[in-house]
């Protein structure tokens, strides 16, 4: 056990085995992060047959405007805990009680707020469900910073066992409101029950606790720090979620509930490995900005495992999508196979330009990083009134294809204009990817074509072996695809130390 001083706030301790660390907290991460995920599909698969679209809908609409109250809970203060290298007891003290005070207020703004939402949405059901919701941001302003000094100190595993204990336990939460009968509070059930099981579990694993709240500590740099991100996250929460107001209020809540709920789907395998790779990669490339040359080959290295998973996964969805939504969610849900498929676009740029982020917050740009947020939202938002008169269909291909043609080759620009790592570094490092998608893309829909009659389980089955196959042979044609696909070795041996 460190000395609370010591061990929490000091990076010196960290670097002593920086990359161990790194590895092994990324392969317990993700590993109980797969084993969320499953608890998550499998909550997705139980509720969305217990559940209708319009049940998802009511709920996706306090949600779009109850999300954007939730940006501000933080602050952007635990990025500013993880990222500054110099770190003091009080200081976070003093951080934590202004996300409290903050998280209490969010509360009550958002309570006081329901009745105008159930007004302008015409839908009185609404009411209570935001007063409901309000209490989640209570819970979450009291575990702000017990959570950012877990990933500070890469102590993965025990931010894995809060994720895991609270998704399950909200989860089961859910399933059993709904098998009840309770409709749409279900998903209410699972929103608030997932922010009290959090807070209360990361009291539990983090042994840190703050002073009184009187606290004396200069936080000014944390706040400057905080209020970028803070700004980039409103700007990035309405290019992410005004597609959802636009689309509930011009289209409908059962379009609205067939859209997002095949967002949430395709969201579950980018969750997966951007929260556990994110949560090493950030506090380990803040510790390594004074090395330009190691930096960049750290992210690089990291990138080349990211697109590994995703490339093929986004060309097997692409086109699957009709089957994968009738497997996971029931046949209900095949009118959103359009969406779904081109929402899937996403999956060949996404990920890049969320590894971007890393960037911009460990060497401190988080200036920079706002700017952007609001040019790359800009272009969103315009993307979703272009497609807006198709329907969601219109919106989400609109959306989609200008993230792949548009805003990610912008992004690289943007973010590659200094620091260790460039533009022509990032696009040097994803063209084998790119090139082994499109190759995974055309051989997995002329097997789909050669295999009409078989069923669908297999079929899916075929598809993703064709597509990883794929993915793999182009990858490991390059020399640092062979060393990504080294790696994994690696990550396999530390996930085996770290469980013993």
């Amino acid at each position: 056990m460190w000395a609370p001083e010591a061990g929490w706030f000091s990076a010196e301790q960290l670097r002593k085995d920086l990359g161990g660390r790194t590895v092994r907290g990324g392969a317990f991460f993700a590993a109980s992060r797969t084993v969320r995920g499953l608890i998550d599909v499998l909550a997705t698969l139980v509720l969305a047959r217990l559940l209708t679209p319009a049940d998802y809908g009511l709920v996706g609409l306090a949600a779009a405007v109850t999300g954007f109250v939730t940006l501000f809970k933080d602050l952007g203060l635990s990025t500013a805990t993880i990222q500054r290298e110099d770190l003091r007891h009080a200081e976070v003290s003093k951080l934590f009680w202004i996300n409290v005070g903050l998280g209490l207020l969010l509360s009550a703004i958002t309570a006081a707020s329901a009745p105008l939402l159930g007004a302008f949405f015409e839908e009185p059901r609404l009411v209570p469900i935001v007063f409901a919701l309000s209490i989640g941001f209570a819970f979450g302003g009291a575990s702000v910073q017990h959570a950012a000094l877990l990933e500070r100190n890469l102590l993965q595993g025990r931010l894995a066992w809060v994720e895991f204990g609270s998704v399950a336990g909200s989860s089961l939460a859910a399933v059993g409101s709904a098998w009840a009968g309770m409709g749409p509070w279900a998903l209410v059930i699972q929103s608030v029950g997932l922010a009290g099981l959090r807070m209360v579990l990361l009291w539990g694993a983090c042994g840190w606790r703050p002073s009184p709240p009187w606290v004396r500590a200069s936080v000014s740099e944390h706040l400057a720090m905080g209020g970028h991100l803070t700004g980039f996250s409103i700007v990035n929460y309405l290019a992410r979620n005004l597609d959802d107001v636009l689309v509930g209020r011009f289209v409908g809540t059962e379009a609205l509930g067939l859209y997002q709920q095949a967002y949430r789907l395709l969201m579950i395998p980018l969750r997966q490995l951007n929260t556990p790779i994110g949560s090493v990669a950030k506090p380990a490339l803040s510790r390594l900005v004074g090395e330009p040359e190691r930096y960049r080959r750290a992210y690089l290295r990291i990138l080349d495992k990211i697109l590994l998973l995703t490339m093929p996964l986004g060309a097997f969805l692409l086109v699957h999508a009709g089957s994968v939504l009738s497997v996971v969610l029931g046949e209900q849900w095949r009118p959103a196979e359009n969406v779904f498929r081109w929402l899937g676009l996403l999956m060949f740029s996404q990920p890049i330009g969320n590894s971007t982020g890393w960037l911009f917050i460990s060497q401190g740009r988080t200036g920079t990083m706002l700017r952007w947020g609001v040019v790359g939202s800009g272009l969103a938002i315009v993307s979703f009134v272009v497609g807006l008169p198709w329907g969601a269909e219109g919106v989400a291909l609109a959306y989609a294809s200008s993230g792949v043609g548009l805003r990610l080759p912008l992004l690289l620009w943007w973010v590659g204009r200094t620091g260790p790592v460039r533009a022509r570094d990032i696009l040097r490092a994803v063209l084998p990817h790119v090139i082994g998608g499109l190759l995974g893309l055309l051989l997995v829909w002329r097997a789909e074509l050669a295999l009409p009659d078989t069923p669908v389980v297999l079929r899916l089955l075929v598809g993703l072996t064709v597509a990883t196959v794929t993915q793999v042979s182009v990858v490991a044609s390059t020399r640092s695809g062979r060393e990504a696909l080294a790696d994994w070795a690696s990550f396999r041996r530390a996930f085996g130390g770290t469980a013993s």
